[in-house]
């Protein structure tokens, strides 16, 4: 794989609670630099974020119902008509875990539909918060969101304190979705190796806040084995 093929594969992310204008602006200006496929910030942050990538390949991403996934369908689908006509072009919407837990179906699917709806054709993914969820509840997080029309799973917000994606999940949600949905890794890829692993294993696309750091261990690593 090329570098710049690598790097379009990877969502640039801040996501903090106490992200700054200036760490928002370097998130962006880092993405340009390096060629990465999106830059995910929060609601607040998108509109400054499109207004910096205007005119780039880099995409605007932001997240949704971030980070506990317990808000109302209603204010989820607002959320992301918002985060549209803010600029963004992905959004990252957490699934509703409790009511995916309590086997309310039909709450979960219409939160995901309706988030689908308001995207305006827009890339949705669906967090399902791996680390909360049963293998069963993990195969069944994956239908519904397939059955309700999202572009991608991804296995966690990296907020949850259990743990951030693992390459078994990442390998059971591939074999659930199959090839015609993508998986995101995220939650605790901070290096070279776990994101190749995570790719190896069936991600397509990888977020992380140490983009930086993982791709400057690519151009070390093939500055090595160049011949």
């Amino acid at each position: 794989m090329e570098k710049e093929s690598f790097a379009r594969l990877i969502d640039h992310t801040n996501v903090k609670a106490d992200a700054k204008i200036d760490e928002i602006i370097r998130l962006c200006k880092e993405a340009i630099h390096y060629g990465f496929g999106c830059v995910m910030v929060t609601p607040t942050n998108v509109k400054l974020a499109s207004q910096i990538l205007k005119g780039t390949p880099v995409k605007v991403g932001s997240v949704i119902g971030f980070p506990t996934g317990s808000t109302t369908p209603k204010v989820k689908a607002f959320e992301a008509k918002e985060a549209i006509k803010n600029g963004a072009s992905e959004l990252d919407m957490v699934i509703n875990i409790g009511a995916l837990k309590s086997r309310e179906l039909d709450l979960v699917i219409d939160d995901i539909k309706g988030v689908v709806k308001a995207s305006n054709d827009n890339i949705v993914k669906v967090i399902i918060e791996t680390a909360y969820l049963t293998e069963k509840e993990k195969i069944l997080a994956c239908k519904i969101s397939k059955k309700a029309g999202a572009d991608y799973v991804k296995t966690s917000t990296a907020y949850c304190n259990l743990k951030g994606a693992t390459l078994e999940d990442v390998k059971l949600l591939r074999s659930v979705v199959g090839k015609n949905m993508g998986v995101k890794a995220s939650g605790g890829i901070r290096d070279l190796k776990t994101a190749l692993a995570m790719i190896e294993a069936g991600a397509d696309r990888i977020g992380t806040s140490s983009g930086v750091q993982i791709i400057k261990e690519w151009e070390n690593l093939m500055s090595t084995t160049s011949p």
